[in-house]
C-alpha cells in the first residue's frame, strides 16, 4: 500500500520506521529539518509531492492543534480513493469533519508515545480502533497494530473520549498537581523520585496535547472523584483517624487488585 504520513514528529516518524519495510512509505513535512533523519521513506515538503506520490493512505500525525487545518490543506491534492486517517488523542469534532469530507476514513489512538514506550516491545500497550471507521481501514489498522504486539480495542468516537478521560485525565491531573507542590529535594526518596521521572515525561509533551485531553468533555467528572477522595483523606490525616485510614488503604489496595 501506498502511504503518507503528514508530520515529521515523534509519532511521524515512527510510524514511517513501523511501516516502511512492508509499504510504500512517504512522509510530508514543511521544515526539511524534520526530515533529515528518516530513511526508507520519501520525504516530501510541497503538497505537491504529495499529489504525485498518490498515496492510498494517509496518515495525520500532525499536532492535535492542526490536524483538521492539515487535512484540509492536503485534501486537494488526494486521489478520491485515498482513505484519511488521524491519530489523535481527542477525537471532538473528527467525526463531523469525516462526514463533511465524505471520504473514507479510518480514526486510531496508539494509546503510547515515543516520551514512554519502549518501542521494541509494545505487548504492554493499548491501541483503540473507531468503530464508525471504513472497513478496510478498520482492517489494516488490526493487521499493522496486531504485528506490533499491540492490545487491540474497538469504541465509538464517543466511547473514546469517555474512556481517555478515564486512563489519561487521572493520572494526567495527579502528575499535574504533585508537580505543581513540589520544591527541590537533596535527598529524595524513591517514590519521589519515581513522580519526578513520570512528571518530567509529561511535561515533555506539547502543551496544546496536554490542554486537549484535560479539555475532554468528560474530563471534569473524572478529576471531580480525584477532588472528592482528596478531600475524604484530608479528613482522616486532620482528625488522624488509624481506623479510618486502615479502611481507605484497604480500598485503593482492592481497587489495584
Amino acid at each position: 500500500m501506498k502511504i503518507c504520513v503528514l508530520g515529521a514528529g515523534k509519532m511521524g516518524t515512527w510510524l514511517t520506521d513501523a511501516l516502511c519495510l512492508q509499504h510504500e512509505v512517504a512522509i510530508y513535512d514543511v521544515d526539511k529539518e524534520r526530515l533529515r533523519y528518516v530513511f526508507n521513506t520519501q520525504r516530501l515538503t510541497t503538497l505537491e509531492e504529495i499529489r504525485d506520490f498518490a498515496p492510498e493512505l494517509l496518515i495525520n500525525s500532525v499536532n492535535l492543534k492542526y490536524t483538521i487545518k492539515a487535512f484540509e490543506e492536503v485534501l486537494p491534492y488526494l486521489p478520491d480513493g485515498c482513505i484519511l486517517s488521524d491519530i489523535a488523542s481527542v477525537k471532538t469534532g473528527f467525526q463531523e469533519f469525516y462526514k463533511q469530507t465524505g471520504r473514507r476514513f479510518v480514526s486510531t489512538h496508539p494509546m503510547f508515545g515515543p516520551t514512554f514506550a519502549n518501542l521494541k516491545d509494545l505487548s504492554a500497550h493499548h491501541a483503540i480502533i473507531i468503530t464508525e471507521s471504513d472497513h478496510m481501514g478498520k482492517a489494516f489498522f488490526k493487521d499493522f497494530f496486531g504485528s506490533l504486539g499491540l492490545n487491540i480495542h474497538q469504541y465509538s468516537f464517543d466511547e473514546h473520549d469517555e474512556t481517555i478521560a478515564y486512563s489519561l485525565s487521572i493520572p494526567f491531573s495527579s502528575t499535574l498537581v504533585f508537580a505543581a507542590c513540589m520544591k527541590k529535594q537533596d535527598a529524595p526518596g524513591t517514590t519521589f523520585r519515581k513522580h519526578m521521572d513520570i512528571a518530567k515525561g509529561l511535561l515533555s509533551e506539547d502543551d496544546y496535547l496536554l490542554t486537549e485531553i484535560l479539555f475532554n468533555p468528560y474530563t471534569i467528572s473524572q478529576v471531580e472523584q480525584i477532588r472528592k477522595e482528596l478531600k475524604e483523606l484530608l479528613e482522616l490525616i486532620g482528625k488522624r483517624d488509624s481506623e479510618g485510614m486502615q479502611k481507605f488503604l484497604g480500598k485503593v489496595r482492592k481497587n489495584l487488585e
